[in-house]
This record gives structure tokens, C-alpha cells and sequence, in this order.
């Protein structure tokens, strides 16, 4: 009975985490609506150098996550299409340049400010044009960072990554971004008048490590906890709004009160279900609109989802230690989406993750810029680890219809009758 009520308590660092962002988020729309500049940034650029610059900056796939959650994807995309543009192509990525459209009530937490810059990495073969179109917008500039193609990995990359990074990428690979990263920095001190101090950037990055030290902690305790002491999605928001503080003190210090949470629900014996028989894996983007979801197989199937990518990657993804701090900076952005994407950087990960956390069935959601997911999941069904594969977008209602029928019917089909 004490573990099923603790378990019916949110997590206090996330709701923290969540107050936080909406008040952070309203103070820097009135900084920009003031005069200071607003870079838009995508997940996959070196924030760093904007935290350095002392630039305010928002994360396009964040502000995604935002709209759909605020059930105002569809008048997005609606307001996408209404451009003469598609609405059925990276929606998680073209989901904020829509809700630049939206007026008044519609538009999530009053809107996002007009950004002065907009900042990305050229992934695929529409990433890049969606930040030309934001380019194209007045009073916003687009800077775009190459991207280049994975080089295979040794195997346990995640045991190598922080301080062996040359071995994982290679040094052509870091070379380029090095430089691009450079001509950035260059392009945003001509522009603000201002420059980078390589002191600033190295303590930026020495937090950023610290706080991806403690997220392993944490990724590690949870891994090893039978039942789940708290739910996936508390541990969401309490790892990816921090996340997108990375090289501030309040983001270390919001990764050490998870921690420590999550250490305390697991010394108390809390238990996100009590009866918990299945244990569940989300493979791919969350589902910002229907996170409800994620608890909705407990009571007909005694199934949890016990993991997503979010507190795993915080994890093993983004410490990275040397004494040039632009070059490391490099390191921690030239790979990063492979090591969630590119087989066999994705997929021996997500094996990994799956074996330590005794994980008994995975669902994972493909969307049209993860080509590699067909391996993904054979990697994972070769460990012996059914995989339900659901072709979607996270950001797009239309093509999730259905999601938890699905699953119901997984679980009941294929992972009960496997356990």
C-alpha cells in the first residue's frame, strides 16, 4: 500500500523541471520582445556556443514537443500546408515553423518570439530547407553545419565515447565540424559584437559533463530496479529540460535532484505498478501528445514502459572530455545522431539497453528520417526481444491513430505469450 502511494505522487523533479521551463520560457520572451536576440536552435546543433555567447535560444524539436502537447500540431501542419509547403515530411521539425502562424489562444504558451538566427545541421534532405525557410523570414538569419555520414563505430562505443572520441568518429569527421563550429562562432560575433571566451565555453562544457555524469547514475539505478520506482514520464521532462540548459548550474543540479529522487523512491520500495509482470521499451521520439499512454497497458496487461531513449542518451551520448573545448564540442555533436539512428552505432546500443533493463517487449515508433530502423529491430528481435515497429510521426496525430490498440494487441499477442 506505501509503495502504491508513493507511486501515485509525481515526481517533484519533474514537476519542478516543467515550472521552471514555462517560467524560463516567458522570461525570455520578454528579453526578446525587449531587444535581445533569440537563436533557434535544432537538438542536434552545439548549443554551447549560444550558452557561451550568452544568447537565448530555444530548441526546435523542444518547441515541437510544446505544440503537441498543447494539441495545436494539426492547425501547425494545417498552417505548413497553407504555405504551399508539405505537412506529411519531418512534421517534428516543421511543427514550429507553422506555429509561427497561430495568433492569440492557438498559439502554445503565447507564442514563440521571432528568432534573430536559426541554427541547424544539413541531416537528410529536408532538415536544411526547413531552416532556409525560416531564413526567409524577416528579420532571421540561417546558419547550416554539415553533416556528415557515420563511420562504424568499435563496438561498446558507449564505454569509449567520452574521452576516446577520435576512435569513435574519427578525426576527419571532428576536423569538419571543428571548423564549421569556428566559422559560427566568427558569424555570430560579427553579428552580435561580442566574442566567445574559450574560458566561458571550457566551464560551459564541464558542466554539461557533470550533468551527463549524474543522468548515467541515474540511467544505471533504474536499469537495475525491479519494479520501476517511477514513471517514464516523470523521468522525461525531469532529463530533457535540463537537457536544454546544458552548461548551467541549475541543469547539474536538476540532473543530481533526479538522481537522488529516484534513489529514494527505490530505497522506499515504490513501485510505478505494484503487479508490474512486463516490462516495455519505447524505441523512437515520445509521444508528445497522448503521454498518457505510456501507463495505459498497467492495469489490463500488468505492463510498464520502463524506458525511452531520452534519459538513455543523456546518459551515454553527450560526456566528452579534452582540453580544446571547440574540438570537444565537435566530438559531442558530429555523432550524435547516429549513435540513435545509424546501425550498428543504434542498434547494438538499444540491445544493450534493453538487456540491462530486462525489458520484455519493445515498441518502436520509425519515422521517414530514421532509415536504419528496420535493423534496429532485427537487432532487437534476434536478441529474442519481440518488436512492434509503428510507422509515424511523433508530431503527427494522423499517422499515430491507433497506437494504443496496437500495442494492447502486442502485448497480448506477442509479448504475454512470450513470457
Amino acid at each position: 500500500m506505501n509503495a502504491q502511494r508513493i507511486a501515485a505522487d509525481r515526481l517533484s523533479s519533474a514537476v519542478e523541471a516543467t515550472s521552471y521551463q514555462r517560467e524560463w520560457f516567458h522570461s525570455l520572451a520578454a528579453k526578446v520582445h525587449a531587444g535581445e536576440p533569440l537563436a533557434l536552435a535544432n537538438a542536434d546543433a552545439p548549443h554551447e556556443v549560444l550558452r557561451a555567447l550568452d544568447v537565448n535560444y530555444v530548441v526546435n524539436q523542444w518547441w515541437s514537443s510544446i505544440i503537441a502537447a498543447k494539441r495545436a500540431g494539426a492547425a501547425s501542419l494545417e498552417a505548413v500546408a497553407a504555405r504551399g509547403l508539405p505537412d506529411y515530411s519531418r512534421q517534428y521539425d516543421v511543427l514550429p515553423l507553422g506555429a509561427q502562424e497561430l495568433r492569440g489562444a492557438d498559439a502554445p504558451w503565447g507564442g514563440l518570439p521571432q528568432p534573430r538566427f536559426a541554427i541547424a545541421e544539413r541531416g537528410g534532405d529536408v532538415t536544411h530547407k526547413i531552416f532556409e525557410q525560416w531564413g526567409r523570414r524577416a528579420g532571421t538569419e540561417t546558419f547550416l553545419l554539415s553533416r556528415t555520414a557515420a563511420d562504424p563505430a568499435p563496438e561498446g562505443w558507449w564505454d569509449l565515447v567520452s574521452h576516446r572520441w577520435e576512435e569513435v568518429f574519427g578525426a576527419e569527421r571532428i576536423d569538419l565540424l571543428q571548423g564549421e563550429i569556428e566559422d559560427l562562432i566568427a558569424w555570430l560575433e560579427h553579428r552580435l559584437g561580442r566574442r566567445v571566451q574559450r574560458e566561458r565555453l571550457r566551464d560551459v562544457m564541464t558542466l554539461a559533463n557533470e550533468q551527463a555524469e549524474w543522468n548515467r547514475r541515474t540511467r544505471d539505478m533504474l536499469a537495475s530496479a525491479r519494479p520501476l520506482p517511477v514513471p517514464v514520464t516523470d523521468i522525461i521532462p525531469s532529463v530533457m529540460v535540463p537537457q536544454w540548459h546544458r552548461g548551467t548550474r541549475w541543469a547539474v543540479d536538476a540532473a543530481r535532484r533526479l538522481h537522488d529522487e529516484v534513489a529514494r523512491r527505490i530505497d522506499e520500495g515504490a513501485a510505478v505498478w505494484p503487479g508490474e509482470r512486463r516490462r516495455l521499451m519505447w524505441v523512437g521520439r515520445g509521444l508528445w501528445s497522448d503521454l498518457d499512454m505510456y501507463r495505459s497497458f498497467q492495469e489490463d496487461f500488468d505492463a510498464v514502459f520502463v524506458w525511452s531513449m531520452y534519459l538513455a542518451i543523456a546518459a551515454d551520448g553527450y560526456a566528452r572530455y579534452g582540453d580544446d573545448p571547440i574540438r570537444t564540442l565537435a566530438a559531442r555533436f558530429v555523432g550524435l545522431t547516429d549513435l540513435l539512428y545509424v546501425p550498428p552505432m543504434s542498434s547494438s546500443w538499444y540491445v544493450k539497453e534493453a538487456v540491462a533493463h530486462g525489458v520484455d517487449g519493445v515498441v518502436h515508433l520509425v519515422a521517414d528520417d530514421t532509415p536504419g530502423g528496420a535493423l534496429i529491430t532485427a537487432a532487437l528481435e534476434d536478441r529474442g526481444i519481440p518488436v512492434l515497429e509503428i510507422r509515424g510521426s511523433n508530431a503527427d496525430a494522423r499517422s499515430t491513430a491507433g497506437v494504443r490498440e496496437r500495442i494492447a494487441s502486442f502485448v497480448r499477442d506477442r509479448v504475454a505469450a512470450s513470457s
